[in-house]
């Protein structure tokens, strides 16, 4: 088992439930068989009590099992890349790995993504598959399985996401030397990774499924419109013009995700599920 020490990274807001979080951070506290050194969690502007007590209660909870757990508010909301850049800057670890307030890691997640960096220290950013459930845990309605090694990543990239941001664990000193996460995008996470990949950062995803994330019935209803098309259109437009895809594919972007958004829900849910997600 790796001696290197991690941090965790995750961002609360005010419309998050407190038990959903108390679930989340029990997954990555106690239930590891590789516990982080730290978690950060920073409050995206004012959080209700409710919810500020769940953190309390968790910090408690670390304390008990050697995880230091800490809380840092801030006065205004800035949505989640701001929330998610002030997280990493403030981790003492060179490893961060991403964790959400409302999903369930498991066990076994942060022992084999650790293991990697062990085997290929030029390794930045090493991410798993998810299973998606709807109400109880065990209630699973989807997964997301993606390529393993580099080169299938940065294919897939070409056009979607080929790591499950949920899922990542990422070398802090190449994060900075990409410039952290930025607030600018909503799609904050592609963004991301296509920086990464313009400064010659290396991909990894192991075939475990290391997390069960949290969906309901509208995700797909919440996929459309134009600043949604809009946003995936700025992070293309950036990889075209960076060299990282060509005038065809940039066109071909546009053409599938302007079809996306412009569906009726549910033929928008079948376009996501078959042609965006195979």
């Amino acid at each position: 088992m790796t001696d290197k020490k991690f941090s965790v990274a995750m961002s609360i807001y005010k419309n998050d439930d407190p038990q959903y979080l108390r679930d989340a951070l029990k997954s990555i506290i106690v239930d590891q068989t590789l516990r982080p050194a730290e978690v950060v969690i920073i409050g995206d502007g004012p959080v209700p009590d409710a919810l500020s007590k769940a953190v309390e209660d968790m910090v408690e909870v670390g304390k008990k099992v050697g995880v230091d757990v800490r809380f840092l508010p801030q006065d205004h909301n800035r949505g989640l890349g701001a929330a998610l850049g002030i997280a990493c800057e403030n981790c003492k670890y060179d490893y961060i790995a991403r964790m959400d307030s409302d999903d369930l890691s498991l066990p076994i997640r942060f022992e084999r993504q650790m293991a990697c960096f062990d085997e290929d220290p030029q390794l930045s950013v090493v991410g798993g598959m998810i299973t998606e459930f709807v109400g109880d845990p065990s209630n699973i309605v989807d997964r997301r399985l993606l390529p393993l090694d580099n080169e299938g990543i940065w294919k897939m990239m070409q056009t979607r996401c080929g790591v499950n941001h949920v899922t990542v664990i990422i070398k802090k000193s190449d994060l900075m030397k990409a410039g952290n996460y930025n607030g600018t995008y909503r799609q904050e996470d592609f963004y991301l990774w296509a920086r990464m990949m313009k400064v010659g950062c290396k991909f990894r995803n192991i075939p475990d499924v290391v997390v069960n994330v949290r969906s309901g019935a509208d995700q797909f209803a919440r996929r459309g419109g134009l600043k949604y098309f809009r946003q995936h259109m700025m992070v293309f437009k950036y990889m075209y013009h960076e060299g990282l895809i060509s005038l065809p594919v940039l066109w071909k972007n546009y053409c599938l995700r302007f079809a996306q958004v412009a569906f009726p829900t549910q033929l928008r849910t079948w376009v996501y599920q078959h042609i965006l997600r195979s």
